[in-house]
């Protein structure tokens, strides 16, 4: 069974405040299920988007939970700025979840980008 959203999202920013970093949900999204981006901001200015990984990018042992792929790296926030409305104007119920630290970590399961290609 996989989390809420909600829950997901909170659990999220209080790891991320427990590592000494910043956490603030820039934008709500559907409770139940919304889908969640992770904006993650640098200290240089360029920013990193984290989006819920496709579906190929599953394996057996990921179909109950949440898997994410890095959809931008390191790039100008014009150009995670444009992304997220492109895909708000998709999925209305979307969230998006901004964090200010130097290294996910483990904070996200993130799919091995070569998986499935």
């Amino acid at each position: 069974m996989r989390l809420k959203s909600d829950i997901f999202v909170a659990a999220l920013t209080r790891r991320v405040f427990g590592l000494g970093g910043f956490a603030a949900i820039e934008r709500h999204g559907a409770a139940e299920a919304g889908a969640i981006f992770v904006r993650q901001r640098f200290r240089d200015g360029l920013e990193s988007l984290y989006a819920p990984a496709p579906q190929y990018a599953f394996g057996e042992d990921d179909v109950a939970g949440r898997l994410f792929e890095r959809r931008l790296d390191r790039v100008e926030p014009a150009a995670v700025e444009a992304l997220l409305a492109r895909e708000s104007k998709f999925d209305s119920d979307l969230w998006v979840v901004e964090v200010e630290i130097d290294d996910i970590g483990d904070l996200l399961p993130v799919a091995d980008e070569g998986k499935g290609r």
